[in-house]
């Protein structure tokens, strides 16, 4: 077969360079029309939805709320009391749920918990890997089991959590996935090396996912991702938070915080901080600028954490 002749090749390159300058016009326009007039939000009654780390904190707050518009919740934690306990609130008022203590980092155990969900409960329609930690210090001091531990369940706990439920998705080409990164995942914070990278790999799974999907020959367009970056929020977890400005990069208290979650799965954001103006600030401003300007910003803003334990 004879080569094609070079101005047919020219002429595709230029259709294709057109076709996605126009494809690029149209998604930016798209983003600026949702941004400005937001999505309404979906109904979540008689949805599936899974939130590891629910036994307390944020994990515990979305449960609730997801409960009370009406979805089902199956509550999963490492800590049964407390994962009973949220069961129970839940239950209290009237809504659905089933607790379930599972280690996020032991991978045959995850695939297990999706086995026992699936056959008791149902398929997982929403999934939230929610379930983390966050030691606090500078990089030499930590130690060799807090940098395995937060690794294993800032970003393993994530991927054997989506290799276990992503299937039943993709059969039905019909599900969410929800993955709680940080500000540390968009920007570098003193004394959190590990953490920070733990945060960066949660977006960047999640990013990754998203376009390898895409690339699938089955239709994956029924699924939904959204990534949530909070600054601090009050759970306990970080000890010693620092800024100079507290009205831009305040504490968050967890009913706030909560209620931005929900409202942003609701309304299928692809990513958002909490607070929301971080998000433009640190990524469509820093990331455009030069290294040395990210930590001039930081010094001026005075924002991070101090070392504590």
């Amino acid at each position: 077969m004879a080569d094609e002749p070079q101005i047919i090749i020219a002429c595709r390159v230029v259709y294709d360079v057109i076709s996605t300058l126009v494809r690029l016009i149209f998604e930016i326009i798209l983003a600026v029309y949702n941004w400005i007039v937001a999505p309404a939000p979906k109904d979540v009654t008689g949805e599936i939805i899974l939130i590891t780390g629910a036994g307390h904190g944020m994990g515990r707050e979305v449960a609730l709320r997801f409960a009370k518009l009406g979805a089902t919740i199956v509550c999963v934690d490492i800590n049964p009391a407390g994962n009973q306990e949220t069961v129970d609130m839940i239950k209290k008022a009237k809504g659905v749920a089933h607790s379930y203590e599972a280690d996020v980092t032991d991978r045959a155990a995850v695939f297990k918990l999706a086995e026992r969900v699936t056959m008791e409960v149902g398929d997982v329609t929403i999934l939230m890997n929610n379930a983390g930690i966050m030691p606090c210090k500078p990089l030499l001091r930590w130690s060799e089991k807090e940098i395995r531990s937060t690794m294993d369940i800032n970003v393993n706990g994530n991927l054997w959590m989506l290799q276990a439920f992503l299937p039943s998705m993709l059969e039905r080409n019909y599900g969410h996935i929800v993955a709680m990164s940080s500000v540390a995942g968009l920007m570098p914070v003193p004394n959190l090396v590990p953490y920070c990278g733990s945060k960066y790999a949660v977006r960047g799974i999640m990013d990754t996912l998203a376009l390898e999907l895409q690339s699938e020959k089955r239709d994956a367009s029924g699924l939904k991702f959204t990534t949530i970056c909070p600054y601090i929020v009050n759970t306990g977890l970080c000890h010693k938070p620092k800024t100079r400005f507290k009205s831009l990069m305040k504490v968050v208290e967890t009913d706030v915080a909560a209620d931005t979650i929900v409202d942003a799965v609701r309304r299928e954001y692809r990513e958002i901080s909490i607070p929301g103006d971080l998000h433009y600030l640190i990524r469509y401003l820093l990331w455009t600028l030069p290294f040395p300007v990210t930590s001039i910003v930081n010094e001026f803003l005075g924002a991070g954490v101090d070392p504590h334990d």
